[in-house]
């Protein structure tokens, strides 16, 4: 989808199903919910983690371990963006070893957000397998890093930032947002 304007792209309607959407392709691929574990990466993932997990709670019965994960210090760029970074909490309260991990972030661009994760997941265990969903794809990579689910996938303009805002972050609703850089 291409993004001239800005404004809201997608309404909270839209997230539902979109969540609805990844759900279902995630139990498609792994029915044994038991063998995966969600992740998602603080802010936007970690809430998207926990909503996907309400969503697979409601569709097999059951749900997968969940948990967060901060990358501030892996990234590649955090020097350049605060001289004294804000560094979340991580956590993990269970075994990765063996077991696919499913990465969850909300918008993925670059791809240098998912390499830290990697790195950041990497000093947890060894899954057997990694995954990424992330509910937006604006696509325009720098690393060779592509997600296993897409909510949806759009083309901003040069100069467009793509928010999701959700409710659990304080705003008055769901929404995937484009605003001026």
């Amino acid at each position: 989808m291409d993004v001239q304007e800005v404004g809201t792209i997608f309404t909270a309607g839209q997230v539902r199903q979109m969540l609805d959407d990844l759900a279902r392709a995630l139990l498609e691929r792994h029915p044994n919910l038991g063998e995966v574990a969600l992740v998602g990466i603080r802010t936007g993932g970690a809430y998207l983690a926990y909503r996907l997990r309400g969503h697979l709670a409601a569709l097999a019965g059951r749900a997968p371990d969940t948990g967060v994960m901060d990358i501030t210090l892996y990234r590649d760029d955090w020097t350049r963006l605060h001289s004294r970074p804000k560094v979340g909490k991580t956590e993990i309260e269970f075994a990765i070893d063996g077991r696919v991990v499913v990465l969850v972030d909300d918008v993925i661009y670059t791809g240098r957000t998912i390499r830290a994760a990697l790195d950041a997941l990497i000093d947890f265990g060894r899954p057997q397998r990694i995954e990424l969903l992330a509910l937006i794809d604006r696509g325009q990579r720098e690393l060779p890093i592509q997600p296993d689910y897409v909510g949806a996938r759009v083309s901003p303009q040069a100069g467009q930032v793509i928010d999701v805002v959700l409710a659990e972050s304080g705003a008055p609703g769901d929404a995937v947002v484009s605003r001026p850089a």
